[in-house]
């Protein structure tokens, strides 16, 4: 089913402007806007999936594993700092594609059980993607409302994020605490074919990770960080390379749904949205926003929500509330994030099998605490 989604979007993308449901000049200030916008996540894609072929995270993830010391409690320290930070940097549907078989493993790997460690995957992927405009596509929209420089938007939201991590950490830790005690023996590293290749990886990571945050177009850094990967593929692996790098779902759907909710637009919906959301600077302004953005994600998805709610944003707090609701709420809905999507798919081929009565339950836990939270945390910020 999810495979045949993004391409009756895409076809009902391509009736609506067709038939001029969108004008062409609203599409092509659509483009525009989202262009970049797509191209960075497919250069970011191709790089996440080439770094994990040359064994970047793996030889990360082993890592965390030999500094955890046996103690099952420091290692799942270890593993959240590492969700953290790759959402941060690299985007949450790079934690949900790349770093969810990483975790799994790690955790058969250390003979515990991947649940407490998946669920922890796609809950941080979430929660921790408002720290910085690479952290998600909805960001990169928003990131021009707080500045001109990825600083600006750091410092409007630093403080809503680093609450929303801690408190999902906190009930994470809470939840799971009976299987976070104890110690593990850790067996053989695994044994990485190409180490050149690991080495041109881990290279490439670690310089692009601080241009990301420069100043430079963030599109440009990935792009260039994808052609090197790219090379060093087309010399030591070149059967790897292919068209199957190409997050072509990813790139459809997301753009389809920016057609269709623009043709919305113009066709109403944002005025109806807009007073719907209200208008204000007070916590109870900035409050009812965020419920109406994660509201939305929950319904439908995380993109179409913030494009619909975008224009009742016109100010950096109210800008902020609204990513606070369609970035850290989508934690309920199988549907609310392409990330929560992906996270799925690659835990149903690995064999582990989720509650989704389980998952929505404990999502709409955290949604009901982190929202208020964090909306509380950026009026007083």
């Amino acid at each position: 089913m999810t495979r045949i989604v993004p391409w009756v979007f895409l076809g009902a993308a391509v009736v609506v402007v067709a038939t001029g449901l969108l004008p062409f000049a609203d599409a092509a200030e659509l483009a525009t806007t989202t262009g970049p916008v797509l191209i960075f996540v497919v250069a970011m894609t191709i790089v996440a999936e080439l770094a994990s072929t040359a064994g970047v995270f793996t030889v990360i993830a082993e890592q965390l594993a030999a500094w955890g010391r046996g103690r099952v409690m420091l290692l799942w320290i270890f593993v959240l700092i590492m969700i953290t930070l790759t959402t941060a940097f690299m985007s949450l549907d790079t934690t949900a594609v790349l770093i969810t078989p990483i975790i799994v493993v790690l955790a058969r790997h250390v003979g515990r059980s991947p649940l407490p460690f998946a669920l922890a995957t796609v809950w941080l992927a979430n929660t921790a993607s408002l720290f910085l405009p690479v952290s998600n596509l909805t960001n990169l929209l928003a990131a021009d409302t707080f500045g001109s420089t990825p600083f600006a938007f750091v410092r409007a939201l630093w403080v809503p994020a680093l609450v929303a991590v801690v408190m999902t950490i906190g009930m994470l830790t809470l939840i799971h605490r009976g299987s976070l005690t104890g110690r593990f023996e850790l067996s053989e590293r695994t044994r990485i074919s190409d180490r050149p290749l690991l080495v041109v990886g881990l290279i490439v990571v670690a310089v692009m990770l601080p241009l990301l945050v420069s100043g430079l177009p963030v599109a440009v850094v990935a792009c260039g960080a994808a052609l090197v990967l790219v090379a060093a593929f087309a010399v030591r692996n070149r059967d790897v390379l292919g068209f199957g790098l190409v997050p072509w779902r990813t790139v459809v759907f997301a753009g389809s749904l920016f057609v269709l909710v623009t043709a919305a637009e113009v066709h109403g919906l944002t005025s109806a949205l807009t007073a719907a959301s209200g208008s204000g600077e007070d916590f109870w302004a900035l409050l009812r926003l965020a419920a109406f953005g994660a509201l939305g994600a929950n319904a439908v998805n995380n993109l179409p929500a913030f494009l619909a709610l975008s224009t009742a944003a016109e100010t950096p707090l109210r800008m902020g509330a609204l990513l606070i609701g369609v970035n850290l709420a989508p934690l309920v809905s199988p549907w609310a994030s392409l990330a929560t999507l992906l996270w799925h798919q690659r835990l149903s081929r690995m064999g582990v099998e989720i509650s989704w009565r389980r998952f929505m339950l404990l999502g709409l836990l955290l949604v009901v605490l982190i929202v208020p939270a964090t909306a509380l945390a950026l009026r007083i910020s």
